[in-house]
């Protein structure tokens, strides 16, 4: 079965769950070499956009998700991967999910408290 990676310019959006309590933690965006190597070693790999080359989520961070399990939608241009994130947080702001911010009467207001210090973890503010 083969991906869709023409839609979008090569790549596929890849939503990433914890596989435990079912949380969206991010999105992310994957080229056909960052799929494979997600598939290879069992760590999710991104395409960063801003930085154009692949990424080992936690390579700077130590953060890493382990992959649990990978679907893809009807279209095949979409993945929802399961993880088992290792460490606090995913998100570079030094939550658990980059999703921390709710709408609360038309205002957006973080819903929760950090999961750890993002300057100790790379050296200077998110």
């Amino acid at each position: 079965m083969e991906l869709n990676f023409g839609k979008m310019d090569g790549l596929v959006t890849a939503v990433i769950q914890d596989d435990a309590s079912g949380r969206v933690l991010m999105v992310g965006f994957m080229n056909q070499e960052a799929f494979l190597k997600t598939v290879e070693s069992g760590y999710a790999t991104f395409f960063s956009r801003s930085r154009n080359r692949l990424w080992l989520k936690g390579e700077t961070s130590g953060h890493r998700l382990v992959v649990k399990e990978i679907s893809t939608d009807c279209d095949q241009d979409a993945l929802l991967i399961r993880v088992e994130a290792l460490g606090p947080g995913v998100c570079h702001d030094g939550y658990q999910s980059c999703f921390y911010r709710q709408l609360r009467h038309g205002v957006w207001v973080v819903g929760e408290a950090r999961a750890y210090d993002p300057e100790t973890v790379y050296g200077g503010p998110a």
